[in-house]
Order: structure tokens, then sequence, then C-alpha cells
């Protein structure tokens, strides 16, 4: 029984820290890009030069799927070569695609991009002043979670149970903690009645033995 308790404690404790390791950066990430959002509307938002977006298209098909997550971090257009993945602000819109050319538009240094599994290349051009980021690697799936993140339903599953789990826990833990506490209290009181019992004992001897003496000496 005890040692079911002990793995009971170990896999609850191991719980509680991976929600915490899992929550923690999420929340800290999300507040930071929402804050960013607040104070610089007309900018996307990074996190320490990090910049995650939710693949929605099949354009990048064979590289990148629809409903990824995408993981890219803030570049200097100058850096870029021919081959890179970026991704590039357009009518308040961001697309991810391949560098296959660089060019000049009004005299200005540009891109021309096109998506993978597109058939032709982009319209027009991606100016430097439009590129977001270079893309780093993907995780495959990850954006439709995000996503249902965002709903009610999502918040709940994803944000509501892992903290009525985590308050659970605490809970269970705090009474787990009493109850061991009392444990400890009464075989404290057992001990220190048996001792007392014990000197009891003694003195009664001792006082029996005194009389015994005076017996015989008289």
């Amino acid at each position: 029984m005890k040692k079911q308790k002990k793995i009971f404690r170990i896999l609850a404790s191991g719980i509680g820290i991976l929600i915490c390791i899992v929550l923690i950066p999420i929340l800290a990430m999300n507040l930071t890009i929402i804050v960013k959002s607040y104070l610089n509307p007309n900018e996307v938002p990074d996190f320490f030069g990090i910049k995650p977006f939710i693949v929605v298209t099949g354009s990048m098909e064979g590289t990148i799927d629809g409903g990824d997550l995408i993981v890219t971090k803030v570049v200097e257009p100058e850096a870029l070569e021919v081959g890179d993945i970026i991704s590039y602000s357009i009518d308040k819109s961001v697309i991810t695609h391949r560098i296959i050319e660089k060019t000049e538009a009004d005299e200005q240094p540009a891109f021309i991009t096109k998506g993978d599994a597109n058939n032709t290349e982009d319209q027009d051009p991606v100016m430097y002043d439009q590129v977001e980021s270079i893309y780093l690697f993907r995780i495959a799936g990850l954006g439709n979670v995000a996503m249902f993140m965002q709903t009610p339903v999502g918040m709940l599953v994803f944000i509501g149970i892992p903290l009525c789990c985590f308050i659970l826990y605490d809970i269970i833990r705090r009474r787990l903690q009493v109850k061991k506490d009392s444990k400890k209290d009464n075989e404290m009181q057992t001990e220190l009645e048996n001792l007392r019992a014990q000197l009891d004992e003694q003195k009664k001897d001792s006082a029996e033995n005194m009389e015994d003496d005076k017996e015989r000496l008289t």
C-alpha cells in the first residue's frame, strides 16, 4: 500500500511538472506576442526573434503542408539566398514561399518567390521591407491544434482541463501531507503515552521496593 502511494505521488508530481513545463513557455510566448501586437498593430510580432505561423494552404506541399505550424526567425534580407524559404507580408497576410531568383523592382533589390507545389512563380516580387523571417522548421499538424486552441472548446481542453488537473493534484497532495503529518502526530502521541506508562511503572516499582526495604529494616 505504501509503495502504491509513493508511485502515485511520483506520477502526480511528474504530471504537475510536465504541465508547468509545457504551459509556462506557451503562455509566455502568447503574452509577449499579444502585447507586441497591441503596441505595434502594423507589424508581425515576434518572440525573441522567433515568429511562428500557421500554414493554411497547400502551396508548399512536399515541404510544408497545410495545418502545419512553422517556426521562422527574423533575418536580414541581404543575407538571403536563392533556395531559402521566407515568410513575407502582403495585403495584411503572411505568405511562406521559396526564393527562386534575386531581382530588382523599382530600382530596389527584390526576390522572385514560388510555392513548391505551384506551377508558376508569384505574381509580384517581394521587396526587402516585406520580408518577415526565414523558415527554420515545421511541426506537422500543430497548426490545426493551435487553431483549435483558439476556439472555446479548444481553450477548455488545452487550458481549462490541465489547470483543473493541476489544482486537483495540489488538493490531493495537500490532503496526503495532512494525513501524513496527522499519522506522525498520532505515532508521537502514542510513543509519549508509552513512555509515561513506563515511567509510572518504574515509579511504582521503586515505591514498592522502598516499602519492602522499610519492612525488612523494621
